[in-house]
């Protein structure tokens, strides 16, 4: 009997031995799962404008950020809640998300306040008690979707998103996913604020309901006001939504790659082109203040990146010049949905400012150079006037991986 038990035992480790690779390749194989929630729809149009819907703005940016987000991460999982123009239930968002068995939860919405038309700007919101009136009013707002539901006194337990009682049970709530939730809240609004130029409203807390259901780090973003015409129009334009999408994709980057060196102590993950390191060691890398150079005038570059004369004051066609076969290396101080004029002040007086267009924006830089350690050092200078610039590469007219350029760069410099 001993013998036979033990013979079995043997089976049982031989099986396990070989199921074992399967089982860790399959654990590591994991896709990260993203859901992303567009507030609103159908029926329930969200807040209204003067040209649009709430609920169109959210689905338009949502399916922009899911898109960016499958090119970017092919080991990712992109959940919607909805891909068109339908009613989903509060209740029944948090449901997908948790039926995804999601790694985090971005519900996406626009901001109203009834008779202001100036106040704009982005925030992000992690589920909590509200901390004044003006927050109160934002989840109340966004709850009363569950008004457009018949049964929803029974579904959400008699709660009443007009009434500041029933908001008393998020007091006390303990969300274990807190700290991932407000990191990516951070993250959005720090992205909203350096990468897509717009008004920081900061992270804050209130009790939404989609948030409360949701079992996994979450963060909802109101996007801007569409209350205020000016932002309205932005928040419709190509440009503006681009941005906003990518300023959220940036910021799912960082949190992912993150994740995954917590979890692995690896990653695929890309991050966004300004994680570069300050300096690249060489056999003769040169040392010393930079030396800021100035130029008489601004002049505009290609999509390609290259420096474009003139057409009025050369009196001919623009021509663009041939770029050598080592990588340049500039430095991108800021990004504008339009073209900004040589005395616009938000260049801060600069000379020799070039810019090259990109995803419908007009992105602006300063210096140039082959030398990788001669654009960092300008750049220290220029962290005065720009705090959140950084340095970006082209080779032969075109943008360039910044990782893979300064490798050449090295390569180069060490021969």
């Amino acid at each position: 009997m001993k013998l036979y038990k033990r013979h079995i035992l043997y089976i049982y480790i031989c099986f396990g031995l070989l199921v074992s690779p399967f089982w860790s390749s399959s654990i590591k194989a994991k896709d990260f799962v993203v859901v992303i929630d567009p507030g609103h729809g159908g029926h329930d149009p969200g807040a209204l404008g003067r040209i649009s819907k709430e609920k169109s703005i959210n689905l338009s940016i949502a399916l922009k950020l899911g898109k960016q987000i499958k090119k970017n991460c092919p080991d990712t999982k992109v959940v919607y809640t909805r891909e068109r123009d339908v009613f989903i239930p509060l209740d029944r968002r948090a449901e997908i998300a948790n039926e995804a068995k999601a790694d985090l939860f971005i519900s996406i919405h626009t901001n109203s306040i009834a008779g202001s038309r100036t106040i704009s700007g982005t925030s992000t919101w992690t589920l909590g008690l509200a901390k004044s009136d003006a927050n109160l009013e934002v989840a109340k707002r966004e709850n009363s979707v569950i008004l457009y539901e018949s049964d929803y006194e029974t579904r959400y337990a008699g709660f009443n998103p007009g009434s500041a009682e029933s908001y008393i049970i998020f007091e006390f709530m303990q969300d274990k996913y807190m700290s991932q939730s407000v990191h990516l809240a951070s993250l959005v609004q720090k992205e909203f604020r350096n990468t897509c130029k717009r008004v920081d409203r900061g992270v804050n807390q209130a009790g939404f309901l989609v948030l409360k259901a949701s079992a996994m780090p979450s963060i909802l973003i109101e996007l801007g006001f569409i209350s205020n015409p000016t932002e309205e129009r932005y928040l419709n334009s190509e440009a503006g939504s681009t941005t906003l999408a990518n300023g959220i994709l940036r910021a799912f980057l960082t949190y992912k790659r993150e994740y995954e060196l917590r979890l692995t102590g690896s990653s695929h993950t890309v991050l966004p082109d300004n994680t570069v390191p300050d300096r690249v060691e060489t056999s003769d890398s040169a040392s010393g203040k930079a030396d800021m150079p100035h130029a008489t005038s601004r002049q505009p570059v290609s999509s390609a990146g290259n420096r474009v004369q003139d057409a009025q004051s050369a009196g001919k066609k623009p021509k663009v010049q041939t770029g050598n076969s080592n990588p340049v290396f500039k430095i991108q101080i800021l990004t504008s949905p339009r073209p900004l004029a040589a005395n616009d002040k938000q260049l801060k007086g600069l000379k020799g400012v070039e810019y090259y267009q990109e995803g419908g924006l007009y992105k602006y830089t300063y210096s140039a150079s082959t030398d990788y350690n001669k654009v960092v050092r300008t750049r220290r200078e220029l962290l005065k006037l720009f705090k959140d610039s950084f340095i970006i590469a082209f080779k032969n007219g075109k943008k360039v991986d910044i990782n893979a350029a300064v490798k050449e760069f090295k390569e180069t410099k060490n021969k």
